[in-house]
């Protein structure tokens, strides 16, 4: 279906708009007030998008991070290209406006604030330079162009989402296209509607696919060029070509606000401590970023803790000696923040996990034996005592678990809370890997600091009370309304990755940089992706991926958390965060790692 270049909703008077909110089915009813304005915000973006522009290489050809030459061998076709930079028309060349075409664009991995305005962006890309061009959305995240399902979008579908967040209108997946036989459904696709150009939102590993997959069309001799889009909350997709990734404005923001609410909490009942765990399994930006804004007693941070080495008594032990000094000042009270991905980062629960991966993998021996009498393996004693209900059960197949592993192991198995226990060898993926994604980090740690501070109390050392309210501040990050920073942002990079499409520019990441500066001042263009990879060893084999970013601890934001995170150990120098502003003075606030960070 052909787009509209008819006048936008936030452009129309406000008798308009109501006819257009009833013309949509909108009902009024469903939706706040702010909901209803935030529809009609009109996103700012550089002058240069707005007009005929040329894209234009702005470097010499650029190498990979690392193994330059493993990445030139498996991506023939898509390495070694220039950044290229968009531009006002120069003249030189003809203008490129006016060539219909046909878009296909997906979300991938978790959603995050923001994606519905990556949409936006391409229909108005599209709409602005010819009525006859289109854009498909692929349902269901990557399976829906291996699956061909897909719908049209349109001003008509595509208005209600305007600067809201989640990813509903379209949904999303974390189907990797990796196999033979899903990069053929996935060219086939393309090929049969005929798209020019392919759009990915997603994290590291969304775009090392959206690479592959690009480079596995060029080989076929196919036309869609497939473009990426940095998407994640946990802002580890963040290198020297890319500045942010959106969503983690908008998480960190929300983020703050609920640990600023429970800091002013804890220091008005003066009677517990609020323990949160934050999104960021790989990198702890979210808690830094969420640190400098609320200044909490005590912030953890998962680099710091693999750099120093710090075992889990380590911890332990930092939380307890705060928790013992506050309350020799009568503060019995206090907010505590971790990572989500703490227990990974901890020398001696890693080596544990690992060992129970291996044990609890293990096949039981059966050569002469019939096969009822075969013993069980660790694994299926696990399975059968988790089946069962049986605490007691579970905790005998703990210490059976527990004499197959090294002496440091067994140790630290035996001293974690039951709950914990059990879970690390019980719970499970379909791979029998233990789901550490599932640990209540937040909650060992309370139990274990509880029994620590019991022990002290017995050798007259601490003499206070301790009780610990824990939270888990995860998915109430990914949906919520995304900030004006946001908002802008994935705008911009939605017009930014049609202009690449248009341009033929396969296998590059959209970007937009000096995000410090008004959006108008921004400059954008695109990079190609294998510029960002290196090769990593995953699984028992080496595999090209984009890296991760994790915490600088020499870099100037962890420099500054250093220097102020002592003063916010015994006292109350809480900071208030409030909700996001959309409107007013502090509605374009930057977060503070962006502005430390520039």
């Amino acid at each position: 279906m052909p787009l509209t270049l008819a006048k936008l909703p936030y452009e129309q008077d406000p008798e308009a708009i109501e006819l257009s909110r009833k013309r949509l089915g909108i009902r009024v009813e469903k939706h706040t007030p702010l909901a209803l304005q935030r529809h009609l915000y009109r996103p700012r973006c550089p002058p240069v998008l707005r007009g005929a522009f040329t894209v234009r290489r702005a470097s010499s050809p650029q190498s990979a991070m690392d193994h330059d030459e493993r990445i030139k061998a498996l991506f023939p076709h898509v390495h070694h290209k220039p950044i290229v930079e968009i531009a006002f028309h120069d003249g030189e060349k003809p203008m490129s406006i006016g060539r219909p075409l046909r878009l296909g664009v997906l979300f991938s991995g978790g959603p995050a604030p923001g994606g519905h305005n990556v949409l936006a962006g391409l229909h108005d890309f599209l709409a602005s330079r010819n009525i006859s061009s289109s854009l498909v959305g692929f349902l269901g995240g990557p399976s829906g162009l291996i699956e061909g399902k897909y719908k049209e979008i349109t001003e008509e579908t595509l208005f209600r989402y305007r600067n809201q967040g989640g990813f509903h209108l379209l949904g999303s997946g974390r189907t990797k296209i990796e196999t033979p036989e899903q990069l053929d459904a996935a060219f086939t696709t393309c090929e049969r509607l005929q798209l020019d150009g392919l759009v990915i939102v997603g994290g590291d590993d969304s775009n090392t696919n959206a690479c592959v997959l690009a480079e596995y069309i060029a080989a076929r001799g196919g036309t869609t060029c497939v473009v990426g889009v940095p998407k994640t909350i946990d802002g580890d997709l963040r290198n020297a070509y890319i500045e942010a990734s959106f969503g983690f404005d908008s998480a960190c923001k929300l983020y703050a606000e609920i640990v600023s609410n429970l800091a002013l909490d804890a220091v008005s009942a003066q009677k517990v401590y609020h323990i949160c765990r934050l999104m960021g399994r790989s990198a702890s930006h979210i808690t830094l970023e969420v640190a400098l804004q609320t200044h909490p007693n005590l912030a953890i941070i998962s680099e710091e803790v693999a750099a120093h080495k710090q075992t889990l008594g380590m911890i332990v032990d930092t939380i307890a000696d705060l928790v013992c000094e506050r309350a020799a000042l009568a503060k019995n009270y206090g907010v505590i923040i971790l990572p989500e991905g703490l227990v990974e980062f901890m020398p001696d629960i890693k080596s544990l996990i690992q060992e129970l991966n291996e044990v609890l993998a293990q096949a039981p021996a059966r050569n002469g034996v019939a096969a009822g009498d075969a013993p069980q393996n660790p694994s299926e004693e696990a399975d059968e005592a988790n089946a069962l209900g049986d605490p007691d059960a579970s905790l005998v197949v703990i210490r059976r678990i527990a004499q197959r592993l090294s002496k440091e192991s067994a140790e630290l198995l035996s001293s974690l809370p039951s709950a914990f226990a059990v879970q690390l060898c019980m719970d499970r993926d379909p791979h029998g890997n233990v789901q550490v994604s599932k640990i209540e980090s937040e909650r060992l740690v309370a139990e274990m600091v509880e029994r620590e501070l019991e022990k002290r109390k017995q050798e007259g050392t601490y003499r206070g009370k301790f009780s610990a309210v824990t939270h888990f501040l995860g998915y109430e990050g990914r949906c919520g309304l995304p900030s004006n920073f946001d908002c802008n942002y994935c705008y911009v990079l939605g017009l930014v990755a049609g202009g690449l499409v248009e341009n033929g520019c396969n296998g590059y990441i959209a970007r937009a940089t000096g995000l410090t500066q008004a959006p108008e001042l921004w400059h954008v263009g695109g990079v190609p992706l294998t510029a960002m990879m290196t090769i990593e060893r995953r699984k028992g084999r080496d595999i090209p991926v984009i890296s991760k970013s994790v915490v600088d601890m020499a870099g100037p934001i962890f420099q500054n958390f250093k220097r102020e995170r002592h003063s916010w150990a015994l006292s109350d120098d809480y900071r208030i965060v409030g909700p996001m502003q959309f409107y007013g003075d502090g509605a374009d606030c930057l977060t503070i790692s962006m502005q430390i960070g520039d």
